[in-house]
């Protein structure tokens, strides 16, 4: 199986850590008036669990990637063609 990777351009990232979930939306939104800020994501910490599955995931797309078994596109527009392609 091939697969097909786009990478985008690192940003710059913040990690905030609130200790009340009372403030949340109010935080969410005073960071979203602050010019420059391009998105803000909320991550529950449930996401940030690597379950076996997961990591198993990681080591044959890894196995993969080591046997040049993907597929680079250059550009967003080139991604969105093989999508087409489908």
């Amino acid at each position: 199986m091939e697969t097909r990777t786009y990478t985008t351009p690192l940003a710059n990232k913040m990690i905030v850590t609130l200790e009340d979930d009372a403030t949340v939306s109010e935080i969410r939104k005073a960071l979203l008036m602050i010019r420059g800020i391009a998105s803000v994501r909320m991550v529950k910490e449930s996401d940030l669990t690597v379950t076996p599955a997961l990591r198993s995931s990681i080591r044959k797309a890894r196995k993969e990637s080591a046997n040049g078994e993907t597929i680079v596109c250059s550009s967003l527009e080139e991604m969105q063609q093989y999508f087409d392609s489908l």
